[in-house]
């Protein structure tokens, strides 16, 4: 089979990684890719915003399965498109993507079929929007409608921080169109986990639950990120918990979304907070989440090719989905400043020597420069390891992390302190 990925960040590296795997698989295309992913793949340099030109190259290169791995191409009608064209793509369509899409769209399904969520309220104007904050009082959780590359969400401690993040999404349009609609939430209280599942529309297949490190610095401090680190499996996530999430979340989701006519199939992501009253969503993502797939997928034994393939065929109930009995830990090594601004162009070293340690070193935020690969992003590697345990796999990410240098580089040296303060 001859295989495209769409993306180029750690994500895809990761997807293409593992579908490398595949005996099924001859050769691997990525557009636009990144130099980690070129040593596996052919990069190709097209935007990943141009339907037209994608799937021209998907047809002349005889492509038998694309796998669109950011959003953007989802809520841009990627997958229909390859769909006229009498193209297998692995994705959501476009009507289904809006489940990620738009924040409000996703609280008022979820509110209609009964999925457990905080409870919102969704407003178009600044005023509205602050009367409502002044009623409710803080702390309260500001979010854009819209796609803010994981960066349009305020949770807010005092009404005055509330204000100000509306003001900066609805007044200041921090984040374009994204913000001309916010969606005000009740905070909730409990642990973060994220649950990715494989579905075909119909069967819905949990993957191995992971947990996040959003927030910039140590000890959970500092502005929010795309993620600094994850790992897997999440403890918080117990047998119980997880089969109460397949039952309440993501099976109505699905069955939720067949309903209203936007048959959802590919990968469907819950961020979920596990409070006190059980599970409740924060948001779904209608896509892999990064940095969770760089842990989950090292733990997936079963082809990730003829599953993808089953999602779309919608023969995904035939199929047996099995997982490693490991652990696996991932730790972003970020440029100096990100989330802020941050420089870009310098050189990494160290990164082959930190994969002879035991690690795999998936490249983010990475580019080629004569012969040597340099930042080009705020999260430039996410250096994973995989073991029996989630102590032993924090320990060998770290060691293997110690071999990598460039310059004004950060990282959290607490990924999975909540799996390690379980255990104590």
């Amino acid at each position: 089979m001859r295989i495209l990925v769409i993306g180029g960040g750690g994500r895809e590296h990761t997807l293409v990684w593992k579908i490398a795997m595949s005996p099924k698989v001859g050769k691997i295309y990525c557009i636009p890719g990144n130099p980690g992913i070129g040593q596996i793949a052919e990069c190709v340099d097209i935007s990943i915003a141009d339907n037209a030109a994608l799937v021209d190259f998907a047809r002349t290169n005889h492509v038998d399965l694309t796998v669109v791995g950011p959003e953007l191409p989802l809520t841009n009608g990627l997958v229909d498109a390859f769909a006229a064209a009498g193209l297998k793509a692995f994705g959501p369509t476009r009507a289904a993507a809006e489940l990620e899409g738009s924040k409000a769209f996703a609280k008022e399904l979820m509110q209609k079929y009964a999925i457990p969520t905080a409870g919102f309220a969704v407003f178009t104007d600044a005023a509205s929007a602050k009367a409502f904050i002044r009623k409710t009082g803080a702390p309260v959780v500001v979010k854009a409608d819209g796609l803010a590359a994981g960066k349009g969400v305020v949770v807010a401690m005092t009404i005055d921080e509330a204000f100000a993040a509306v003001d900066m999404m609805m007044r200041d349009q921090a984040f374009g169109l994204a913000g001309s609609r916010v969606v005000i939430e009740e905070y909730l209280t409990g642990e973060e986990a994220s649950l990715l599942a494989f579905t075909d529309g119909y069967t819905v297949v949990p993957m191995i639950s992971a947990q996040d490190h959003k927030r910039a610095y140590d000890g959970d401090q500092g502005p929010n990120t795309g993620g600094m680190g994850t790992y897997a499996p999440a403890p918080v996530v117990t047998p119980a918990v997880l089969e109460q999430v397949r039952q309440q979340v993501l099976q109505p989701a699905v069955d939720a979304m067949r309903q209203e006519g936007r048959l959802y199939r590919g990968c469907l992501y819950a961020g979920l907070m596990i409070s006190e009253k059980g599970p409740k969503v924060i948001e779904f993502n209608a896509r892999f989440g990064d940095p969770e797939t760089q842990v989950v997928l090292p733990l997936l034994a079963s082809d990730l090719v003829t599953v993808m393939e089953a999602c779309i065929d919608g023969t995904l109930a035939d199929l047996e989905v099995v997982w490693e009995d490991q652990a696996a830990v991932c730790v972003v090594m970020a440029a100096g400043g990100y989330p802020g601004s941050y420089a870009t162009g310098d050189v990494i070293s160290g990164i082959e020597r930190a994969e002879q340690a035991g690690a795999m070193v998936f490249q983010a935020g990475t580019a080629a420069k004569e012969e040597t690969i340099v930042t080009n992003g705020g999260r430039v590697l996410g250096v994973t390891a995989k073991a029996p345990t989630i102590k032993a796999a924090v320990e060998k990410a770290y060691a293997a992390l110690q071999e990598i240098n460039f310059i004004d580089m950060h990282y959290r040296r607490d990924i999975a302190h909540r799996a390690m303060e379980k255990r104590s």
